[in-house]
């Protein structure tokens, strides 16, 4: 069964992500799955000085050392499992019914490339633990997870509310309409106002093919309203989401397109540092 996979940690950021996830499994009428993982950070324990010479005489000290060290994982542990049953509560009180939770061990790329065939979608925060006020921190694992799932991933910032406008990202290229195709079929952006927007560059029939996408959605039965610009395009995309107050940004990451370069790339952090609202990657 396809699931919202919804990754929590912990951090200042964390009820946003509850709410996004809450809000995708109800639009979408989807299991919800909340997934903490406990990564193993580096601790001078015991197991580090057994080796050095005069130490091994102090049993005593490498005993209490390794007393510390089961007491840490056990306290993850358990905050783990207290996180989850919020989170799981939470949800309930939306009335969501089928809301399961996972607490692995590890790396949280690796634990959700593991669970990508069960996913229909992968909710996560923009930061995490360590980066709780610093609003252009991005999570040290974005980009990795980005590259390597082919699920659609909705990045979270701080604050979470349900969108009533979303933005998509479109040049023309096949990347974009498999992109635009995923929003006509996935049911998650229906009812929401659609901004279509496009940067005015080389690819032939750019404006002939936006126009289409735009009689696609329309025909869809969304309502849309359609921007054809000049100029970068970080920059005019982060200037028409502020004057239009866009909730939501939609963007594809196919093929090796601008926009790909800009949202899977270098400018990827660029970007999710400027805008300060939630962004779904198509892939």
């Amino acid at each position: 069964m396809e699931k919202i996979i919804t990754c929590i940690d912990g951090s200042v950021i964390t009820p946003a992500v509850v709410g996004a996830g809450k809000w995708v499994a109800n639009k979408l009428a989807k299991p919800l799955c909340f997934i903490h993982t406990i990564e193993k950070t580096h601790q001078h324990g015991a197991d580090d000085y057994t080796g050095s010479i005069g130490l091994g005489a102090r049993s005593s000290l490498l005993e209490e050392m390794t007393k510390l060290d089961e007491q840490r994982s056990k306290l993850a542990l358990q905050f783990g499992d207290e996180l989850l049953e919020y989170a799981v509560s939470e949800a309930r009180k939306m009335g969501l019914e089928t809301v399961q939770s996972l607490q692995r061990n590890g790396d949280i790329v690796e634990a959700l490339s593991e669970l990508e065939s069960e996913a229909r979608l992968i909710v996560i925060g923009r930061k995490g633990v360590g980066h709780d006020n610093e609003f252009k921190a991005i999570g040290s694992h974005l980009e990795t997870l980005l590259r390597k799932v082919s699920q659609p991933v909705v990045i979270v910032p701080e604050k979470f509310s349900v969108p009533s406008s979303f933005m998509i990202a479109y040049d023309g290229r096949e990347s974009a309409d498999r992109a635009l195709q995923k929003v006509l079929d996935g049911g998650l952006l229906h009812d929401i106002d659609c901004h279509l927007v496009a940067i005015k560059n080389n690819e032939s029939d750019l404006k002939a093919k936006f126009d289409n996408a735009a009689v696609q959605l329309v025909e869809r039965g969304l309502s849309v309203t359609t921007a054809f610009l000049e100029g970068n395009i970080n920059e005019e995309l982060v200037k028409y989401q502020i004057a239009n107050n866009i909730d939501l940004l939609v963007v594809g990451a196919f093929g090796h397109s601008r926009l790909r370069q800009l949202f899977v790339g270098s400018n990827t952090l660029k970007m999710l540092e400027t805008v300060d609202i939630p962004l779904i990657v198509l892939r």
